[in-house]
């Protein structure tokens, strides 16, 4: 993966958490944790979400 791809999913990351915050949704370490590898290109965005969807299903 290049920088500028890289780059441009740390910029995705950095906006998708800023909405969050705004509309008051908290980010969890893991979930942070996730965007940080799928950022570096170290998982698919399908891993990341069959991840958050698993943890969220022993949560609730």
């Amino acid at each position: 993966m290049s920088e500028q791809e890289i780059t441009k999913r740390q910029n995705a990351v950095m906006v998708a958490d800023a909405l969050n915050k705004i509309e008051g949704v908290p980010v969890t370490d893991f979930a942070r944790e996730l965007s940080s590898k799928w950022a570096k290109g170290e998982i698919t965005g399908a891993e990341m979400k069959a991840a958050l969807i698993a943890v969220h299903r022993k949560v609730s």
